[in-house]
């Protein structure tokens, strides 16, 4: 699974600090014109990962982050959608990682040809560590994004 710094987005730094200041993740932001006006995709999660995002938190960041974004590009012709990772999300940067400490997850490891699933411990910019709880015994394993084929949410 590739890597790819969450601040290399252009805008990405930015909305981030507008969206965590109201108490939320920027998880993806994409901006791509589209015959004449800007398209936005914009995902959020909660900072914390037992809660989930309904339709007010969307309201609340579109209500902000919009304005934001179009002075930011100097238009004001742009669609914005602006959603939650949802329930089985399929990560796909693995940059996302850090944000989703403490979800469960499960990864397709290459070396074993299988999901391995587990809570989420921590996750840098080469690995991810996981609490695999099996028999009432827990471990900690490691897997560097290398050895991840793809990722998603355990949908609980």
């Amino acid at each position: 699974m590739e890597y790819i710094a969450l601040d290399s987005y252009p805008h990405y730094t930015e909305s981030e600090k507008l969206v965590s200041s109201l108490g939320y993740h920027l998880v993806e932001l994409k901006i791509s014109p589209h015959k004449g006006t800007t398209h936005i995709l914009a995902v959020i999660s909660a900072d914390d990962p037992t809660k989930g995002i309904g339709v007010d938190d969307c309201s609340k960041v579109h209500h902000k982050l919009l304005p934001f974004l179009e002075e930011a590009l100097g238009t004001d012709d742009t669609y914005m959608e602006l959603t939650s990772p949802g329930m089985e999300r399929n990560i796909k940067n693995a940059a996302e990682f850090a944000l989703f400490v403490g979800r469960e997850v499960r990864v397709w490891d290459k070396n074993v040809t299988d999901w391995v699933g587990g809570k989420l411990v921590s996750a840098d910019d080469k690995s991810l560590t996981l609490e695999l709880t099996k028999d009432n015994a827990s471990e900690r394993k490691v897997f560097s994004f290398a050895d991840i084929a793809k990722a998603k949410f355990i949908h609980l």
